[in-house]
């Protein structure tokens, strides 16, 4: 019998969708085994809802912020990138609408990264493999 994956959803929100030179990473304060390490705000997505509401309904409760939505950032897993073994999380690249990112609900800090300063911070080990992808994808500032 094969184990059900867990869907889950981040954004990757940055100054420009069309020439991003930064994007915002979220440091995790929960749970403990998590705390410290930087991630892309987001988080699973619950029975029935779709991807980009749950999307939109992260990025509310995490930093109370509305999104405008670009292009997904596909992985290697059929648009997915694995980031444990029964996670599956899809990427969208999103720019700021309406709020100002604030960490509140399981992050202390937020951080706007430049392509150079993205190994600055340590990366929840899976979201490592996106970071390399988005480091190719940042124009230099």
């Amino acid at each position: 019998m094969q184990e059900t994956l867990i869907n889950v959803v981040a954004a990757v929100i940055v100054d420009d969708l069309d020439h991003p030179t930064r994007l915002l990473a979220a440091r995790r304060s929960a749970p403990e085994a998590l705390a410290g390490r930087w991630e892309f705000p987001g988080g699973k997505v619950e029975p029935g809802e779709e991807q980009l509401d749950a999307l939109r309904r992260e990025l509310d409760e995490e930093l109370g912020v509305r999104v405008a939505l670009g292009a997904e950032l596909p992985g290697p897993d059929g648009g997915a990138w694995p980031i444990t073994a029964k996670h599956r999380m899809r990427v969208w690249f999103a720019r700021l609408q309406d709020g100002t990112p604030e960490p509140l609900e399981d992050h202390d800090e937020l951080r706007w990264l430049t392509a150079s300063e993205l190994d600055d911070v340590p990366w929840l080990e899976g979201d490592v493999q996106i970071v390399a992808a988005l480091s190719q994808l940042l124009a230099p500032k």
